[in-house]
C-alpha cells in the first residue's frame, strides 16, 4: 500500500469525501488515482467501527485514504490520530495542535499530515488556536511563516487553510500560498470550493508556485438525495488540474 499520495504531475492531488465503498472507487477511478479519498472519523461511534470501515475503504483504493475529522471539528483530533496509527493512509487531517501526535502514533514521516489554521481576516495572520481547547479561547494570531516552521516542528507535512469560504479570503490565500512555495511546504486549500471557483483557487497556489496542492472539495459535489460524492464532477475537477499542469 502507498503511502504518499498520487500528485497529478508531482504536484496537485483532489481531496474529496466518499461517502462508500463503492463511491470511493469510482471517486479514484474519475480521478485517475490522484486523489485521496476522504473518510471521517465524526460519523462513527468509537475507534473499532471506524477502523473496520477504513481497512475497506483501504484495500478498495490502494490506500488513497484521508482520514478526516468532520468540518474541522477539534474534538476529533485524538480519534483522528488513534485510527491513523492503525490505517497508515496516504493522509491525515489534524487540527493544528494535534500534529505532532499524529506524527507520533503513525511512526514515520512519510503520510501526508495537514495542520488546520484559520483565516484572521489579516493578510500575513493565520489562527493556529484550533485545537479542542484552545479553539474555545480567543484567536491566536500568529504570522504565517511562523506557523508554518512550528508545523514542520511538530511533522506536519502541509498548511490546510479553512474555512476559506471560496475567495472571501482571497488576499489571505495569495499570501499564504507565497509562503508556502518559499518555505517548500505543501498547500491544503479548504472550504467553500465547487466547480466555478476551483479553478482560480489552484490558479493562486500554481502561480505562488506551491510545489504540492491538496485542494479539499468536499460539499459543493456531494448528491443530497445520495450522499455520495459525484464522480462526473471529480473527473471535471480533474480535467481542470490537468489543463493548467500539461
Amino acid at each position: 500500500m502507498e503511502l504518499v499520495p498520487n500528485y497529478y504531475q508531482g504536484r496537485v492531488a483532489l481531496n474529496v469525501l466518499a461517502g462508500s465503498v463503492d463511491n470511493a472507487k469510482d471517486i479514484y477511478k474519475a480521478a485517475d488515482g490522484h486523489v485521496v479519498c476522504g473518510v471521517l472519523t465524526k460519523n462513527y461511534p468509537d475507534n473499532d467501527s471506524c477502523i473496520e470501515d477504513l481497512k475497506k475503504y483501504k484495500a478498495a483504493v490502494s490506500n488513497a485514504i484521508s482520514v478526516g475529522l468532520g468540518a474541522g471539528d477539534p474534538n476529533q483530533s485524538k480519534m483522528v490520530s488513534e485510527v491513523s496509527k492503525v490505517i497508515q493512509p496516504q493522509h491525515v487531517n489534524q487540527v493544528f495542535t494535534g500534529v505532532g501526535y499524529s506524527r507520533a502514533q503513525l511512526g514515520q514521516n512519510e503520510t501526508i499530515i495537514n495542520g488546520l489554521v484559520s483565516p484572521t481576516g489579516k493578510t500575513g495572520y493565520v489562527n493556529i488556536a484550533t485545537g479542542p481547547l484552545s479553539s474555545k479561547e480567543m484567536t491566536a494570531e500568529i504570522p504565517v511563516t511562523t506557523a508554518i516552521a512550528l508545523l514542520k516542528d511538530m511533522g506536519g507535512s502541509s498548511f490546510k487553510f479553512f474555512p476559506m469560504n471560496g475567495l472571501s479570503h482571497k488576499e489571505e490565500y495569495a499570501y499564504i500560498a507565497k509562503a508556502c512555495a518559499d518555505n517548500n511546504f505543501s498547500l491544503e486549500p479548504t472550504g467553500g470550493i465547487d466547480l466555478d471557483n476551483f479553478e482560480a483557487i489552484l490558479d493562486i497556489a500554481l502561480k505562488a508556485g506551491v510545489s504540492m496542492i491538496l485542494p479539499h472539495v468536499y460539499s459543493s459535489i456531494i448528491d443530497k438525495a445520495t450522499g455520495l460524492t459525484r464522480p462526473e464532477d471529480v473527473a471535471r475537477l480533474f480535467e481542470i488540474v490537468k489543463k493548467k499542469l500539461d
